[in-house]
């Protein structure tokens, strides 16, 4: 058994769903599948002695979920006040416009399309509900309207899909650019060095405890499986499904279709910078 402190970002064991900082509890969406690891990961955010309360990512569009969020809350002694999106894939932001009904709150989100209210989130927003302090970090990459928030006060990032608590994440061409992805990816690290960010609160998976271990395990491997793609087309290995099948051959055939949306990703940057 593999001790979990050398695994890349030292994630914590125990159970997934229930308090993770000092001001982020995770409620955990029963969608658990190879994508999605154990479930979506809803985190309930705010001050400790604040009345309000901030949930990022609703989940999935499941009324048992959404409930279990609000009950959540309540024992808590909050209210939900907003509710904000790192991205709009289904398993994240399906359940947004549901809670929003429930809860009576706004949703905030980088795509227009995903928004209730007037009010969208950008770079150098800073969410206050409450006393909370969430800054706004864009990251594009596996989606163009992906974002994390950083939690100060924690020391602290919610991640949504752009790092995972276990295994890594797809760049989901062609809406998701791996160029953008590493660039989001280096202003994460920079989180970790200059800002002292050392948890991540991810969107799928346990929390992890290194921070900038879990960063430069992901910038590792994305340069990795670059060059192994580089190589596969210099051997001839030309379509998108034919390299994977070359360079994921040690990978799960049922993720063979969300790996091929991270090489036809690879394809573009290699030709986008002349390597192939």
């Amino acid at each position: 058994m593999t001790d979990a402190a050398a695994l890349p970002g030292q994630p914590r064991g125990g159970v997934l769903s229930g308090p993770a900082t000092a001001r982020a509890v995770n409620v955990l969406a029963p969608n658990a599948s190879a994508m999605t690891l154990d479930g979506t990961n809803t985190w309930i955010v705010s001050e400790p002695d604040s009345p309000l309360a901030v949930v990022v990512d609703p989940g999935p569009l499941d009324d048992g979920h959404l409930g279990h969020v609000m009950e959540t809350a309540e024992k808590m002694g909050k209210r939900v006040a907003l509710t904000l999106l790192t991205h709009g894939h289904p398993d994240h932001a399906e359940g947004a416009s549901r809670f929003a009904e429930l809860t009576g709150t706004h949703v905030r989100a980088l795509d227009p399309a995903l928004r209730l209210g007037d009010e969208g989130l950008g770079a150098g927003d800073v969410i206050t509900t409450g006393g909370l302090e969430l800054r706004v970090v864009p990251t594009p990459g596996h989606t163009a309207d992906s974002l994390c928030f950083h939690l100060p006060a924690d020391r602290a990032v919610l991640t949504g899909d752009t790092v995972l608590g276990r295994g890594t994440t797809v760049v989901a061409h062609p809406d998701g650019r791996l160029g953008d992805y590493l660039d989001s990816l280096r202003r994460l690290r920079s989180l970790t060095v200059d800002d002292g960010v050392h948890t991540v609160l991810p969107g799928h998976g346990p929390v992890l405890e290194d921070a900038q271990g879990a960063v430069e395990f992901y910038l590792a491997h994305r340069a990795n499986r670059l060059a192994q793609v580089e190589t596969a087309v210099e051997n001839g290995h030309t379509s998108a499904a034919d390299v994977v099948a070359h360079v994921y051959a040690d990978v799960d055939r049922s993720l063979w279709p969300a790996a091929e949306l991270s090489v036809r990703a690879q394809l573009d940057y290699l030709q986008e910078h002349g390597l192939i």
